[in-house]
Formats: C-alpha cells, sequence, structure tokens
C-alpha cells in the first residue's frame, strides 16, 4: 500500500488523466489530484511521476511538479511575499505561498524582508506552515556527536561570542568568532566540524578540522591566497596580526603554523619581505 509523505517528494502512480488533471495513487489518502497544467508531457497511465504533496486551501491534498525551497521539517531563508492580520506569506517556490502565523513569529514579520523558517506540520489539520520560533523545532536532548565529527550547518544568528548555528537540522551549537574565516550571514549552509559537546548539552563548532587536518586546511588556504596574489604576499612573523587577520582570515598563530608547514614541504620561500610560492614569479 502506498504511503504517501506529505511536505516531502512522494513517487506516485498515475491512475487516470483528464481534463482536470492527473489522479495519482495516494493509497489509504485516496486519489490525489496533479493539475493539468502541472502534468508532465510524457505522463501516461500506469507511469510514476515525482511530486510535492501538501494541501490546498480546503485542506484537501494536492500534488505539483514543481520543488519548493524548503519541505517539512527543513529549515531555508525565505522572503515575505505578503503579510496581513493573518500572518506572513513566504515566497518558498510554489504558487501558494508559506503561511508564518503570528503565533510562530519570534518578530513582527515586514513584507519583502528575508527569514529563517523552520516548516512543520499543524496537528490538527496537517496543512504546512513555518515558524521563525527555531527554537520550539530544535532537540534539547544531549547529542551523542563525536569530536571531529564533521557536520552540516546553517548559520542562524550572530552573538557576541560568535555565530549560533544548527547543526544536521537538529541541535544547536556556537562557532566561536576565533574560528571563524569568512563572512557568514543568517541562512548560509555549510560544512563545519563538531568541537565538543560540553556536560549540559551544548556544543562548540569548528569550520577547520582538529589537529594535523587543521593544519592541513590552514596551509591549503594560504597556499590559494598565494596563488590568487601572483606569488607573493607581504606577510611575515613581523605582521601585525590585525594584519594577517584582515588578509587572510586566520589567527597570527594559525599563520606560523602554515608558513612552517609549507615551508617544511618545500613549497614556498621565506623572503624578508614576506612569503613567496616557489615556481611562481612576482607580478
Amino acid at each position: 500500500m502506498t504511503q504517501i509523505k506529505p511536505g516531502r517528494l512522494n513517487q506516485l502512480k498515475i491512475l487516470k488523466i483528464n481534463d482536470t488533471g492527473a489522479f495519482l495513487d495516494g493509497g489509504e489518502a485516496g486519489e490525489i489530484l496533479l493539475p493539468a497544467k502541472w502534468i508532465p508531457e510524457q505522463a501516461a497511465i500506469g507511469t510514476e511521476i515525482e511530486v510535492f504533496i501538501y494541501h490546498d486551501n480546503l485542506d484537501r491534498l494536492i500534488a505539483t511538479t514543481m520543488k519548493p525551497l524548503v519541505m517539512l521539517g527543513e529549515f531555508a531563508m525565505l522572503k515575505a511575499a505578503a503579510v496581513n492580520q493573518v500572518g506572513a506569506f513566504m515566497d518558498w517556490g510554489l504558487e501558494k505561498d508559506l503561511l508564518v502565523p503570528y503565533r510562530e513569529q519570534s518578530v513582527k514579520m515586514t513584507e519583502g524582508q528575508e527569514y529563517l523558517v523552520y516548516v512543520f506540520a499543524d496537528p490538527a489539520t496537517g496543512r504546512l506552515a513555518g515558524s521563525t520560533k527555531l527554537e520550539k523545532y530544535l532537540s534539547t536532548e544531549k547529542p551523542a556527536y563525536l569530536s571531529g565529527e564533521e557536520a552540516d550547518l546553517i548559520i542562524w544568528k550572530k552573538t557576541d561570542l560568535g555565530y549560533k548555528a544548527i547543526i544536521n537540522g537538529c541541535h544547536e551549537g556556537l562557532l566561536y568568532a576565533d574560528e571563524v574565516f569568512t563572512d557568514l550571514k543568517r541562512g548560509d549552509k555549510i560544512r563545519g566540524y563538531i568541537d565538543m559537546v560540553r556536560e549540559d548539552g551544548k556544543i562548540d563548532l569548528r569550520l577547520l578540522k582538529t589537529g594535523h587536518e587543521k593544519i592541513d586546511d590552514l596551509a591549503g588556504h594560504l597556499l590559494r591566497a598565494l596563488e590568487k596574489h601572483h606569488g607573493f604576499m607581504a606577510l611575515n612573523d613581523h605582521s601585525p596580526a590585525e594584519e594577517i587577520y584582515r588578509r587572510l582570515g586566520m589567527s597570527k598563530k594559525n599563520f606560523k603554523k602554515a608558513v612552517g608547514k609549507l615551508y617544511k614541504q618545500r613549497l614556498i620561500d621565506i623572503e624578508e619581505r614576506g612569503i613567496r610560492l616557489l615556481g611562481l614569479m612576482d607580478a
């Protein structure tokens, strides 16, 4: 028996086609309409097609071949297409906008602005809705992450300590400011690493791997910077830490580690004025 998943992509078989559209096998949910305008040219009775299932304005299940920007249980940056007395209607890539009711708004939302939104299903109707009260939808249980484990991160908000991030769509973690070597903004999706899980369940994150792997990442970053600057950068041990961070996005300590790594591998030469990538001429 077919088990459909509203709010997700489903592979459903076409049972019949008429002027209204294609009627898909929804199993226990019955036949689900795919309106005629969304029927692919090659579609025929008996074939399976991939569709997104959601509820229409009458709370009936309906299908579309359009793919939304975000699905059930996911987070994404969405723009408020309209705001009225009901709430904010977010553009999520479908004809029907996603409603963020006022009770699910962490701040009053404004038309034209972008917000980080979580998609959930209303327990009473099953209808999909959005929320910017993200804390409600993150796990508070202590996770079993291992130090150094790779993770998918979504940047949530900036704090005095660094950046709050959503880990694997489940938990909240913190990227400390001195571990961030690039510009980050809310909604950015990046790869990162678990630094440690504290006794109280709070999670520290980093963007670079630990130990020797981290040094390799830093050395690779420095190599790419040298290539971008035609093989030479006027930076050395005597350069101010602020200048190193401004130009490379790394601390002076990490800069020295990266220089030492590349020098031992005979990839760079250390000159009085700075560092030079061997095999390239200063432009």
